[in-house]
């Protein structure tokens, strides 16, 4: 028995003769990127500080130490580049870090 031909208009072979001319082309947009900015106040520790630079935004000891005395010595400093909602989701760690340990630390979202 033959093959049933899935579109009528292949009854008279167009499809057979046609090749697919147009091809769909999709352009992903890069994400926005976002600067997580860490604040200096006068209570969170320095150690603090270097352990939530290390633990949330995995940077090795020696940066962590670079980052922390750049918010102690300038008021602030940039910890990491990244899409906004990996920018908030790190924002709200350290933020429930130095809650639960009993500290004012915050951080910001700019646009980088």
């Amino acid at each position: 028995m033959g093959k049933k031909n899935v579109y009528p208009e292949d009854d008279i072979g167009l499809l057979d003769d046609i090749e697919l001319l147009t091809k769909t082309k999709t352009k992903v947009k890069e994400p926005k990127l976002y600067k997580v900015v860490m604040h200096n106040d006068n209570y969170t520790t320095m150690n603090f500080v270097v352990e939530v630079i290390r633990i949330v935004f995995h940077k090795p000891a020696a940066e962590a130490t670079r980052i922390m005395l750049e918010v102690h010595n300038k008021g602030r400093a940039i910890v990491g580049i990244y899409p906004y909602d990996i920018a908030i989701t790190k924002i709200d760690q350290v933020h429930q870090l130095a809650k639960e340990n009993g500290y004012p630390l915050r951080c910001s979202c700019e646009e980088a």
